[in-house]
């Protein structure tokens, strides 16, 4: 049965134009159940929300069970993805190619994808977006050990 996701979607305003677009994709795609706008939104009051309130938001959508996954966009993916990692239990990152969306998920477990619209172009976001859409981990991979280590040292803190 091919999965259907809860996605929370965030951004700053370098990464409102690629937000947009691809939330009207996932809107489209059967194993999207929902899609979660977590902002900012041109024209909105919210515009010009520093990236890391809308990284820490998203992030957690889906550190609260709302959301499954979260894509988050700002110009590098960078800034989202370090504010998204102060969320405990989440595992964000940068990816840009399809190998890494792909590692993302199946040797990570990460639950976060970023994007930076001012480093990649837009078709090449929308097939990264589906290709990690389709990517799900597996808990008895050799991987698996190696991401409860990642938790263990978070719980430290």
């Amino acid at each position: 049965m091919p999965p259907s996701w809860t996605i929370a979607i965030g951004c700053d305003d370098a990464g409102s134009e690629y937000k947009e677009l691809i939330k009207a994709d996932m809107e489209k795609d059967p194993r999207v159940k929902a899609v979660i706008d977590c902002g900012v939104t041109k024209g909105s009051d919210d515009f010009k929300t520093p990236y890391p309130h809308t990284g820490v938001a998203t992030a957690r959508k889906v550190a609260s069970g709302e959301a499954d996954r979260a894509l988050l966009i700002c110009g590098t993916g960078m800034g989202v993805a370090i504010a998204a990692n102060k969320v405990k239990g989440i595992r964000a990152s940068v990816a840009h190619d399809s190998f890494s969306v792909e590692r993302l998920v199946k040797s990570n477990n990460a639950q976060v994808l970023c994007l930076g619209q001012r480093v990649i172009g837009i078709e090449v976001a929308r097939k990264l977006v589906g290709e990690w859409l389709g990517h799900e981990f597996d808990p008895t991979s050799a991987s698996a050990a190696k991401v409860a280590v990642i938790g263990d040292y978070e719980n430290e803190a």
